[in-house]
């Protein structure tokens, strides 16, 4: 039987008020298994990225420092943590009042309805504590087998290029691609067109130059499709993992960190709806059913902190909550559909009430349907971004100060959006593995207008030659012009695409 760990009487309790609340809510979610930790336990399992073990590395005792020194100094303080599993595994912090206690609960039941019933989540590991666990094992051993230092070094390597997969791998059947034997027997079976002749006139219709020339053609196009890779792969951890000069137990380590990347690419791409989400929620269950007059104040503390706005940073807990609100406001209202973006009559917008009470059913759908840039792409108003004061800036190089750039809709929304683009982080794919027919690894920068900064693409070719094996090239633009960067293993080079 599943069961809460070391909650006390009073959180139980209220574990099962709100949990009821959230099924009275129509939320359907995994089971939620509570724990109790103190701040120490809190930062170690975030700085594990919310599971409870992890593999050997660095980087866990680094992330856990800087979330210590950001809770002794009081700039930051972590109030839920939730891991996206069947069931989900929540933890809260025992020194927090029970106010926040409650407000976290409420807040968890929204992450896991949405981790649910989010179609984006659909193919992700519901068993992934289980699974992590067994990929620390895994890596333990090949630790004893290798060294602590070989193994940690390869997975730096490999972690410096974990977002280079494809997201949308996961909901789209591939193409279906040719195999060798069947391309082997094409090759077998190619020939020239022979037309039917009696013996004697057989050398003058098919003569034998014309029949070879045009089998030589047949067998050009035939390796013509054997390009390799055939189409350009978006995945370049998998295309790695198949065609890199890989030992076995290397191999194995990069297939780890290609699935860990996988299992939290939802999570990137749905950050504002996710946030918002659960904080819809959380808000609507506190301040209908929860709260007790003594703790209002202490709530709307909380909450104003969590959807509080600095300059230049986008709040994913802000927009995410108002846009949910916004849109059920609208969809109760009527304020949707051709009739009313083709009213022109400002006086008849503000009035307008059609009381359809369609609001809640319609945030239900978007909550299944949508991703980030879909929510902001099909939801996000004129009148929305002028409510909330939305703007773009830029950045003065006279007066060294960011500035406001503009308040046009069609600008603020194309910014949103490609901000949103692959998570903000460049679009790389394999366009060559045979490149200059050297069997060398020419990779391709998709270009959305944003420069690549040019310190981390060497570093990051350094290491895509590691495992390559070989010279591995970038094309990009630069300044204007198509540029492929490159290294061998101990130059990096520059020259103007051909």
């Amino acid at each position: 039987m599943l069961r809460n760990r070391e909650l006390t009487p009073e959180i139980e309790e209220w574990r099962q008020t709100i949990r009821q609340y959230a099924v009275d809510c129509g939320l359907d979610f995994f089971e939620v298994l509570y724990e109790l930790v103190d701040y120490d336990e809190m930062n170690m399992i975030a700085s594990y990225g919310g599971f409870p073990v992890r593999y050997p590395h660095w980087r866990w005792g680094m992330q856990f420092e800087e979330l210590q020194k950001q809770y002794s100094y009081g700039l930051a303080k972590i109030y839920e943590l939730v891991i996206n599993n069947d069931p989900c595994y929540a933890y809260l912090m025992r020194c927090n009042p029970l106010v926040d206690q409650k407000l976290v609960m409420a807040h968890v039941y929204g992450h896991s309805d949405f981790f649910k019933n989010n179609c984006w989540f659909a193919h992700t590991n519901r068993k992934m504590v289980d699974t992590i666990s067994n990929h620390a094992v895994r890596i333990r051993r090949h630790i004893d087998d290798q060294g602590q230092d070989v193994v940690e070094e390869f997975i730096d390597v490999c972690l410096s290029l974990e977002n280079l997969i494809d997201p949308h791998l996961p909901y789209f059947a591939a193409g279906e691609k040719q195999s060798e034997e069947t391309l082997d027997l094409a090759r077998n079976e190619a020939q020239g067109v022979r037309f039917a002749a009696k013996p004697y006139m057989e050398e003058f219709v098919n003569p034998a130059e014309v029949l070879a020339k045009e089998k030589a053609a047949i067998l050009n196009k035939i390796d013509e499709s054997e390009k390799f890779p055939e189409d350009p792969e978006k995945d370049v951890l998998n295309f790695l993992l198949h065609h890199g000069q890989l030992r076995r137990w290397q191999r194995d380590v990069l297939s780890i960190i290609r699935e860990e990347a996988y299992y939290f690419a939802p999570q990137g791409m749905t950050k504002i709806m996710n946030e918002g989400w659960a904080s819809y929620w959380h808000s609507n269950m506190m301040t209908r059913n929860i709260l007790d007059a003594s703790e209002l104040i202490d709530y709307a503390d909380h909450h104003s902190g969590t959807l509080g706005s600095s300059p230049g940073v986008l709040n994913p807990y802000k927009v995410g909550i108002e846009l949910f609100r916004d849109i059920k406001m609208r969809w109760d209202m009527g304020r949707h559909g051709k009739e009313w973006e083709s009213c022109e009559d400002v006086h008849g917008k503000k009035e307008w009430d059609r009381d359809e009470d369609l609001g809640l059913k319609k945030i239900y759908e978007v909550r299944s349907t949508h991703n980030d840039i879909t929510f902001i792409d099909e939801f996000l108003t004129e009148e929305f971004c002028d409510q909330h004061k939305m703007f773009t800036y830029k950045f003065d190089r006279q007066t060294g100060k960011y500035i406001l750039d503009g308040r046009d809709f069609s600008s603020i929304k194309l910014a949103f959006l490609d901000q949103l683009s692959n998570c903000g982080r460049p679009r790389i794919q394999v366009q060559d593995g045979n490149y200059g027919n050297r069997g060398e690894l020419l990779l391709k920068h998709i270009w959305s207008g944003t420069p690549l900064k040019l310190d981390y693409a060497t570093r990051t070719l350094e290491n895509l030659y590691k495992l390559w094996g070989r010279p591995v090239f970038l094309e990009t633009i630069i300044e204007g012009k198509t540029k492929v960067l490159g290294f061998n293993g101990s130059a990096h080079d520059e020259k103007s695409s051909a």
